[in-house]
């Protein structure tokens, strides 16, 4: 698995492949209004896991256009005014058992595990249903509604994403004043499109390999699925690369990432041939806050693994200054 991205000096100065659209804003804008004028429709049952010293909530929320979105709730037992991890999930999965994504409660803050409408056949459990329709698209998500930005797929997650940030706010026993976003590889790509679109609210990210990012270059390097789909697509649909591109470039993490403000924790694989290490390194020099970087130079899209988590935990605990009477 050798190194076969730009060399290391370029991989530091490249700002992507991808063009902002004239209307970038003004879509966005749009999209965000229209999907304030649903209520978010909150349901959370209690359930229980064996695990004591968590308390776990089965969640249905309105999502895009009002959709029912799934998530669980995890919360430190009997804690309050506790600060929240809001956590996006990678390609293929949903939001899984509750006992799957149990980190971020044991550190001793709340935990937000967003099911992917669609998605939770491949490696784990989603029961959150898609039922927006869209034109004939290649086997998987990447390429539903690819050639109309307003059907395209990552629309509609993107806003069950910042609609996610709503709920955990909601929660009374959440401090809605410290909300962090986590992600890795897709959860990664949705992480940064959501920190661009509610600023104000996300107070940390944390963005493991992320997709979804520098979509030119991702497409052509692209030897796996996800990017692969979109390779697929185009083989079959010739001559639309450009329709594709402009569609994808209104959803490309380097764009909506640089909108965000909140500190950011970013790791990048330099042999990751999932998401090329080029495009990961497009979204974090494009970022807009401020943004730490561990890097991961003999591993693939697995990225840094265990040891990422232990320095994701150290790094959360210093900013929120968890543990500390200070």
């Amino acid at each position: 698995m050798p190194l076969f991205d730009l060399p290391q000096d370029q991989l530091e100065a490249y700002g992507g492949g991808v063009s902002s659209p004239p209307d970038f804003d003004e879509f966005w804008s749009g999209t965000m209004t229209d999907a304030a004028r649903f209520d978010l429709d909150i349901s959370l049952e209690p359930v229980e896991t064996g695990l004591s010293v968590f308390e776990t909530f089965d969640v249905t929320f309105a999502g895009f256009g009002g959709q029912p979105v799934r998530a669980w709730l995890h919360l430190p037992a009997g804690a309050a005014n506790v600060p929240v991890v809001v956590q996006f999930v990678g390609y293929g999965g949903g939001r899984g058992l509750p006992h799957e994504s149990i980190m971020w409660p044991a550190v001793g803050v709340a935990s937000l595990i967003m099911d992917t409408r669609g998605q939770g056949s491949g490696w784990s459990i989603g029961e959150t249903a898609d039922p927006a329709g869209s034109a004939p698209a290649h086997p998987g998500f990447m390429t539903r509604g690819i050639l109309d930005r307003d059907d395209y797929y990552y629309r509609r997650v993107f806003i069950d994403g910042v609609r996610a940030v709503g709920v955990a706010c909601a929660q009374s026993r959440i401090d809605s004043t410290r909300v962090a976003l986590f992600g890795a590889s897709q959860g990664g790509g949705i992480a940064l499109a959501v920190a661009g679109l509610v600023p104000d609210v996300v107070s940390l990210v944390m963005c493991d390999v992320p997709a979804l990012c520098d979509f030119p270059r991702a497409v052509d390097l692209a030897e796996q699925i996800p990017y692969l789909e979109i390779v697929n697509y185009l083989s079959v649909h010739r001559g639309r690369r450009d329709e594709v591109l402009r569609t994808l470039s209104y959803f490309d993490g380097v764009l909506l990432g640089a909108r965000g403000r909140a500190p950011g924790f970013f790791s990048i694989a330099l042999m990751d041939r999932v998401c090329p290490p080029s495009t990961q390194y497009a979204a974090y020099n494009a970022y807009g806050g401020p943004k730490e970087l561990a890097l991961y130079h003999y591993n693939g899209h697995e990225g840094g693994g265990a040891l990422h988590q232990a320095r994701q935990i150290d790094w959360l605990r210093r900013r929120w200054r968890l543990g500390t009477t200070s």
